[in-house]
């Protein structure tokens, strides 16, 4: 049995001074036109007027490209700008679709996210470390790895003072057995990164703690500069460094924990976290002021710094490439139900760490008894599966294909 993988891959371009230029116009141009066709869209929503969508929105894109206000935009390759359309009707679908975390898209900021995608046209030579992109020319880049798989697109994209390719692929695989047979829960935590059903932990990076008083002081310096000056953005890109350090220390730990878990164990049950939720704002409204609003800006600094959800999406990519599966259960009172007689209460949690069931005297870390909750929760969502299976046929499984050779095996 076959799947089909699709794989980014990511590389730091080495463009010269004229490439960085055109770069920075596409990224630029690319901006505009996204803001150009939201603002259009705001106003006949207000108005009560259907929206524009991409095929309307293209129309206008010819509009402007022959006009004199908005005539740059012939220099700037067709593609981008088409993409960032489709990318705007994307995210007002999904927004109207009342999806989780998803909102009415928002204008976009020069310097912040500046990026633009070819869906064709490009060209890759991996032999000579160079790509093609269109009215920019070839750019060499970083081969750090082998590109694997037909390219289907090509993304550009600055973080920092660097200029990144990120090469999407999509190639046929045969349907792998994981090489383990273990199966996992594993509870998200502040104080432990990730506690194991097996007992074992991992210490939390907290790349962000490690340099927020350093940062807070190249800021403190940058407010005390003449803005958008010469030295203003030298210390602008002191600090966008330091970002780019903590963005990237976070990325390695999140990558290194994600793949000694993925590689040892077939099933990995995780939380259904509501992470959006977890870390929002205790401030609440002029006439209804928040309560421990410092302790709670203080947890939810710690929750972001984790990095939970990209956590829980690296293990599901890595899972699906090597034949295990990630089954995510509902996180409620998994910290305060004892795995042992299964009775649910506060008083149980002592402290944030420690756990004593008030029924039967069970004691434990507060993050294992979450894990071994998480656990077991996994394991009834796939018996659930495999009854159903057995009363229709026609229904699969809870989990993946792996999920009948990780049961008999």
């Amino acid at each position: 049995m076959k799947q089909i993988i699709r794989k980014a891959f990511k590389s730091r371009l080495n463009p010269n001074s004229d490439q960085v230029q055109k770069m920075v116009e596409f990224a630029g141009a690319n901006r505009f036109v996204w803001n150009k066709a939201l603002a259009m869209n705001l106003f006949r929503l207000e108005q009560k007027q259907p929206l524009l969508w991409y095929n309307e929105l293209s129309f206008w894109l010819k509009l402007w490209k022959s006009s004199e206000d908005y005539g740059f935009l012939k220099t700037v390759h067709s593609q981008p700008l088409q993409q960032a359309l489709k990318n705007l009707e994307k995210a007002f679908k999904d927004g109207f679709d009342k999806q989780p975390l998803k909102r009415i898209p928002k204008f976009k900021k020069k310097g912040l996210n500046d990026s633009f995608r070819y869906p064709q046209g490009f060209k890759l030579e991996q032999e000579s470390n160079k790509v093609f992109l269109p009215k920019i020319g070839w750019v060499k880049y970083r081969n750090s790895r082998q590109v694997i798989g037909d390219v289907k697109n090509m993304t550009i994209s600055r973080k920092g003072g660097y200029w990144y390719v990120s090469i999407q692929t999509e190639y046929e695989t045969e349907l792998k057995r994981h090489s383990s047979t273990s199966m996992i829960g594993v509870d998200m935590g502040v104080t432990r990164f990730a506690t194991l059903s097996d007992g074992s932990y991992v210490e939390p990076l907290n790349s962000f703690r490690k340099l927020s008083k350093k940062l807070a002081f190249e800021q403190r310096k940058l407010s005390k500069k003449v803005r958008f000056s010469a030295n203003w953005k030298k210390q602008k890109q002191i600090i966008t460094r330091l970002y780019e350090r903590i963005a990237n220390a976070r990325l390695d730990f999140l990558h290194k924990t994600s793949t000694e878990i993925s590689k040892n164990h077939a099933m990995v049950v995780v939380e259904n976290l509501k992470i959006g939720n977890m870390s929002k704002s205790a401030k609440g409204s002029v006439e209804k002021h928040g309560k421990n609003v410092k302790a709670k800006s203080g947890l939810n600094k710690s929750i972001l710094d984790q990095g939970w959800g990209m956590f829980v999406s690296f293990l599901e990519y890595k899972q699906a490439c090597s034949g295990g599966d990630v089954l995510k259960v509902n996180p409620q009172y998994t910290s305060q139900t004892c795995p042992g007689c299964q009775h649910v209460s506060r008083d149980n949690r002592k402290s944030q760490s420690a756990f004593e069931c008030t029924e039967c005297g069970f004691k434990a870390n507060a993050d294992l008894v979450g894990a071994l909750n998480v656990l077991e929760r996994g394991h009834r969502l796939l018996a659930c599966g495999v009854e159903t299976l057995v009363s229709s046929k026609k229904q699969e499984p809870v989990g993946s294909s792996n999920t009948n050779l990780l049961l008999t095996a």
